[in-house]
């Protein structure tokens, strides 16, 4: 499938992976209908910091996932739906997980109830490496067992099922994606790569943090965006949950001394006992097999490797460390 001439919807356009796609759609001269999170301020997330051009070459839509009128309403016209709105941040799951099923379960399920309902050619899943939990084995295939060790991840797991049962069960033209964890410009202060670079910028030498010990396989924001596009052209990719992942694994601690070499700052850490997970909700090893995206979409990491890490953290650092950028960030405080 081609997407030229086809419209397009991208739900959670407002958020950090969202607004990065929905930019790059525009930029390339496809139709786009953002879908955000309705709000009194009449805030369109990080769209509101988007070119100009982008901007007005957007169609704006605000509503909430969770609300199967809005959702079919939003999805009318379109061809494509490339549905990333989700909560995310596992340490607020384990506080409010009733929200997780309401907004990552069942907004799933109206995404997929309208997209039956109104004939879309293509539905783009998002999911999550956390869906694998601590890996068995690595790398990491698309066939490895599922474990549900957040609230979070519990919820995306579901979120899964339920778009592939409706392939499944209707022939409901679904492609599940599943990207490692995504890092760069506009990346919530939450996560581990921000939360270092805004430490370190305001000034502070002794850090922070959770874990060290558990590894992970850092996707930058770029190589993602171009797996969502890949998964939506691949006609291939129908019916399949597809990894996007840079095959290269890496430990937090690791990662914080890459980031400080960056910066040219000497740090030393504190561990701070209200950014750990509860021990058997550690995921302590994650390591991306991206065959499967080469295979199908012929998509690969253009940040691949050590060297590939290095640049995209040399990119994240640069947009961070331009105060324009981080006015609404707070370094001194713990973002649940």
């Amino acid at each position: 499938m081609t997407l030229t001439n086809k419209k397009i919807l991208v739900t959670g356009a407002d958020g950090f992976i969202g607004s990065h796609l929905t930019e790059e759609l525009v930029r390339q001269g496809h139709s786009v209908r953002a879908f955000v999170l309705y709000n009194s301020f009449n805030s369109w997330g990080w769209l509101d910091h988007a070119e100009p051009e982008v901007r007005r070459s957007l169609e704006v839509f605000a509503g909430d996932i969770r609300d199967p009128h809005g959702v079919k309403t939003a999805m009318k016209g379109c061809d494509v739906v490339l549905h990333l709105a989700a909560l995310i941040a596992i340490p607020y799951s384990y506080h409010s997980p009733d929200t997780y099923v309401d907004t990552n379960i069942k907004g799933t399920l109206n995404i997929v109830q309208a997209a039956r309902e109104l004939g879309v050619q293509k539905v783009v899943h998002t999911s999550t490496s956390e869906v694998y939990g601590t890996a068995k084995f690595v790398p990491i295939t698309e066939d490895h067992p599922l474990q549900g060790q957040s609230p979070y991840s519990a919820s995306k797991i579901g979120a899964d099922q339920i778009a592939m049962s409706f392939f499944n069960s209707f022939n409901t033209p679904v492609s599940i994606i599943r990207p490692f964890n995504t890092y760069g410009p506009r990346q919530s202060a939450r996560a581990v790569i921000p939360t270092v670079i805004t430490q370190i910028a305001s000034g502070q030498r002794k850090l922070k943090l959770g874990a060290l010990h558990p590894t992970r396989d850092f996707n930058y924001i770029t190589d993602t965006v171009r797996g969502f596009i890949a998964v939506a052209e691949s006609d291939r990719s129908l019916g399949e949950v597809i990894n996007i992942g840079s095959n290269y694994e890496v430990s937090i601690g690791e990662t914080v001394r890459m980031i400080a070499a960056v910066m040219g700052a000497e740090i030393s850490i504190e561990t701070d006992q209200i950014r750990l997970r509860p021990e058997k909700s550690e995921v302590e090893r994650l390591w991306a097999d991206n065959a499967k995206a080469r295979s199908l979409t012929g998509w690969e990491p253009l940040y691949g490797g050590k060297e590939g890490f290095l640049r995209g953290l040399r990119e994240t650092v640069a947009w961070f460390s331009d105060e324009q950028n981080t006015r609404g960030y707070k370094a001194h405080q713990y973002n649940l």
